[in-house]
């Protein structure tokens, strides 16, 4: 299982950041970044603050399945 943050968006719709619309973030084992506009979590989650105590996340592990056509992140 991996583990995603989960995080607002608030450079959205700024270059390079997604439409207006894409108000999640994901980060996935801290490696890689997604961004989108659903967002559709069936596993646990719990709340954490970042390393540098400016953000909070939300966080669970599971595996996350892509809806490009729905721009939807499903963790499961």
């Amino acid at each position: 299982m991996n583990k995603y943050k989960i995080r607002f968006n608030k450079s959205r719709g700024q270059e390079g950041r997604g439409t207006e619309e894409h108000v999640w973030r994901i980060f996935e084992d801290n490696k890689k970044e997604y961004l989108f506009k659903n967002l559709d979590i069936t596993t646990p989650v719990k709340s954490e603050i970042d390393e540098n105590k400016i953000d909070y996340n939300i966080v669970c592990y599971g595996q996350l399945i892509i809806d490009r056509e729905t721009s939807t992140a499903k963790i499961l």
